[in-house]
């Protein structure tokens, strides 16, 4: 998503706040600059929008701006990401050997698992 949003310039409006216009500054250039502000911001809430399944539309379609709705979806999805990690490591810290299954066979389930590992984008030291 970040990566199409780049494509269309309208990857900022996920990081930058709208541009505080001052009460006493009204003049023509302030109001289309403003204007182009919302407008882009539109374009963009609705493009990420349009990427979520129905039901999460639901529960983020009362977002005001693009940043707001972005940094809720990124602080879900990267506390779900640490979740993950966290499976992993323990189900690698847990792992014991049996006498009922082959060396070779618990062998292959823990190379499995120290892959998931390296998928997630940690390391090992080592000795493990």
């Amino acid at each position: 998503m970040l990566f199409y949003l780049t494509t269309l310039n309208l990857a900022r409006f996920l990081t930058e706040e709208a541009p505080k216009v001052r009460e006493d500054k009204q003049d023509f250039q302030v109001l289309v600059a403003e204007d182009t502000w919302k407008q882009s911001d539109y374009l963009c809430q609705n493009y990420v929008m349009n990427g979520l399944i129905d039901s999460l539309y639901n529960v983020y379609r009362n977002k005001k701006t693009t940043k707001e709705l972005w940094e809720s979806l990124d602080h879900k999805y990267t506390t779900e990401d640490a979740g993950s990690k966290k499976f992993v490591v323990g189900r690698f810290l847990g792992y014991k050997m049996v006498d009922s299954k082959t060396v070779i066979s618990q062998a292959q389930e823990l190379q499995l698992i120290l892959h998931e590992i390296l998928a997630e984008g940690m390391t090992l030291c080592e000795p493990f």
